[in-house]
Order: structure tokens, then sequence, then C-alpha cells
């Protein structure tokens, strides 16, 4: 594997990208075509970073699992025997056959090729006919396990268990969020999609509101316009946040603890690389990506929403619900397959970026911290 980006990359134009915002350009086409570098960002971001699998309220009880794919390392999380939310490696200790997928509850794991049967925690209870394996110990073998933290109600992992911790990275963040009460929330209804894109594509699309003008200009423009849109300082932490104000008050339900503004709001906000949320006075979502390869990845979109009005909602009111938030993101698919057709263009150069795109600059700061 590659180990250094200018053996892909000129040094100019990763110092164009890392340039003050006033001066600042895109990462090259490059850095999205390429399959070396998905590579290197397999190996740095997303296998040494936090990743977004799942919501608490998944894994509600006791033998509650959920599996999910962090860039070609499978993953189970589950609750286990004591109550304690754990992840762990699902690939089978004898011959790396999967012991488990999808999502259920189990009171343990068992290997379909040869029946190895694991504990919840991940340790090897059985292993049939081993006998007479030298050196070949069942009660010492153990699924690798993963950090594990929870934040606002989303359960990250992060496959080195060395890496630092999460939740004081985001202490700006929490600060913006927290009368949002995202850990109050519950998913209320999901669209997917299969994205014949790279990733940061729909990262950098979530986290500015300039496209409103273009993209939205029928539906988000007249409500959120992009001129009033703005992004904080981060201090160098991994996340952005993205405020744009609202031109219409909020109809009730209104979450509790807003402020007058908030109320009116609409908020995009990224932990990198790839959790995704949003969140107005009434409801949130969660763009649950998962990168698949340079040019691939599959989205899943949480409606989310307090368990009171979850509850009071028709199915057909939730369904309309849903189809609003999947309607914006149709409108985002036109736009970001046309992004995806010109960074394949041969004569296609670095963009300047712009002062309402500074979240995408955060976004290119953090991107080369960790590779380069």
């Amino acid at each position: 594997m590659p180990s250094r980006l200018t053996e892909f990359l000129a040094q100019t134009q990763l110092e164009g990208a890392a340039a003050p915002l006033p001066e600042a350009w895109t990462l090259p086409p490059a850095a999205y075509t390429l399959p070396a570098i998905f590579q290197m960002e397999a190996a740095r971001l997303f296998h040494g970073g936090w990743i977004c699998v799942a919501r608490e309220e998944q894994l509600g009880a006791p033998g509650d699992y959920l599996c999910a794919d962090v860039v070609g390392q499978p993953v189970v999380v589950v609750r286990d025997k004591a109550g304690e939310l754990r992840a762990m490696s699902s690939i089978c200790l004898h011959r790396a056959m999967p012991v488990v997928e999808g999502s259920g509850h189990a009171t343990r794991f068992v290997c379909p090729y040869h029946r190895w049967t694991y504990e919840l925690d991940g340790n090897l209870r059985s292993a049939p006919m081993m006998q007479g394996v030298e050196g070949f110990q069942v009660r010492s073998a153990r699924l690798p396990q993963l950090a594990l933290e929870v934040w606002e109600g989303f359960v990250f992992v992060n496959c080195d268990r060395s890496a630092e911790p999460l939740t004081p990275q985001l202490s700006g963040l929490h600060q913006l969020v927290r009368n949002y009460r995202f850990g109050d929330l519950v998913i209320s209804g999901t669209a997917e999609f299969d994205s014949p894109w790279n990733w940061k594509v729909l990262v950098e699309n979530f986290m500015e509101a300039y496209h409103h003008t273009g993209t939205h200009q029928n539906t988000l423009e007249s409500i959120y316009p992009a001129r009033d849109s703005s992004v904080p300082d981060n201090d160098d932490q991994p996340w952005a946040f993205l405020r744009m104000p609202g031109l219409v008050d909020a109809e009730p339900p209104v979450l509790p603890d807003l402020s007058d503004a908030q109320q009116r709001d609409l908020f995009a906000a990224a932990v990198f690389p790839t959790f995704l949320f949003a969140g107005t006075a009434s409801s949130g979502v969660w763009y649950q990506l998962e990168p698949h390869a340079h040019d691939a990845m599959h989205l899943r979109v949480h409606l989310l929403l307090p368990q009171s009005v979850r509850d009071a909602m028709s199915s057909a009111e939730l369904d309309a619900a849903l189809e609003l938030v999947r309607g914006v993101h149709l409108e985002d698919i036109e736009a970001n397959d046309g992004v995806w057709r010109g960074l394949q263009a041969p004569l296609t150069v670095q963009g300047r970026l712009g002062p309402y795109e500074k979240a995408i600059w955060q976004l290119n700061r953090y991107w080369l911290r960790m590779l380069a």
C-alpha cells in the first residue's frame, strides 16, 4: 500500500488544500478517483477512526445485535448478558467465515461453517472436533474487540483500541447540539440508496448550504437561504457544524429546550470522516454511510423522532415524513452524479473554495492531517 500522498498528488495541490480558507482550493480530483487513495483512507481514516454504526435504542436488550461493515471489516455490535455494549470482529477465528450477519437477538454466535460457538462477549465457548490440536485452547480464544463509545445515542466503534477517546474531541460540537437531545430520539423510518460515488462527494454536499441556490432552489432555498448559513470554528477538532437559519416558525410539536432561533433553524453536522446528522425543531436525520470502494458506498437515511411523537403518528404520517427526507436526497443525487462525472474528466482540476464552504475546508484539513 502507498505510504505517502505525494506518490499520487502534487505537493502544490496539497498545499493549496491546506491553505487558509481565503486562499484554499478543493482536494484534487485524484483524491476522489484513485483506488490507491481509498486504500490509504481505509487504513488511516476508517480502520483508525471513529465510525458510527448504530443507535443505542437498536440494541435495547441483552442479546440484541447489529452487524455493520467498516470498509471491509465486518463488525458485530451486541449488548452482552451483563447489559454492556460490545463491538467485535464478526469473523470466525477458524476459517474466516462470518459468524453472524444482519441484526436480531441471540444468546450466542454460532459459525455456520464448522459450528464454532462464541459467547456474546466474543469468547470462544466451543470448537467441535478440535481435540488433539497441539497448543489450541478454547478458553484462550476471543474475537478481536473494537473500542466503543456512545455519544448522543449514537454508537461509534474504532478498530484501533488504543485510539484517542471520541467524546472529548466533540466537546465543541456538543455545546451546539445538546439542546436537541438526540439521545432521546429513535429511528422512525429508513430510506436506502446504493451510491456510485466517492464518499467525500456526499459528505461535502451535506456540509454546505451554498448548493441550495441551485440543487434545492425550489425547496430548501426558500426556507433556509444559503446566504444566511454559517459555520463556526472547530478548533481543529474532528467535526463541522453548518447552521442554516430559517424564515418560518416551526410547527408543533417542537423539541423542548430549544432557543427561539433553534426553533426556526436547520443544522447539519459531521463527525469526520463519515458521521452525518441534521436536526430541526421537530426531528432529526442520520445519514449512515458505508463506503465500499473509491467509487461505491451504501447509504441509509434514518428519520429520528421523539418516541412520543412517533407513537402518536399513523403509518401514513410516518411514510410522508420519511418521503420528505427522501425527496431532499433525491435532489442531491442528481448533483452528486454530476460532480462524480466531472471529477473523472481529464481536464478537471482543483477548484477554489468560497466562504460558504468552510466545512469542506475543515474536512480537507482533517483529511490531510490523517493521511499526510
